[in-house]
């Protein structure tokens, strides 16, 4: 599915939402909502901002992230080319079983067996 990102259209497809973003700032910070959330409704994306001490700069930001990541969704995905398993790693792989396995032979108990018939 495609997604618009032209500006205008994208403030009227949007719910924004201030609020106090946390964190140290001091007194600003505590009175003032300068940060701002953004939820995209056709994608379901939401996009947030607090860097800035300014609501205006917060909502700037939060447009450009939302509009870089909408640009993002719209590009196409890159199919998978599938690649056989060439010869050589195939004989490596049986090299490292017959490796490991050989290790694993010298773990088991050797069983002595007497001449005696005991």
């Amino acid at each position: 599915m495609k997604f618009v990102t032209d500006p205008e259209i994208l403030k009227k497809q949007v719910i924004l939402e201030t609020y106090r973003s946390r964190g140290p700032g001091g007194q600003r910070k505590n009175k003032v909502e300068t940060a701002v959330r953004i939820k995209h409704l056709p994608s379901g994306m939401t996009v947030v901002a607090t860097e800035h001490r300014s609501q205006a700069e917060n909502r700037k930001l939060a447009f450009e992230r939302l509009r870089e990541r909408l640009i993002k969704l719209n590009q196409p995905k890159r199919r998978r080319i599938p690649t056989t398993v060439s010869l050589a790693a195939i004989e490596k792989r049986i090299k490292q079983k017959k490796v490991l396995s050989g290790r694993k032979q010298l773990r088991q108990r050797v069983e002595i067996k007497s001449e005696s018939g005991e």
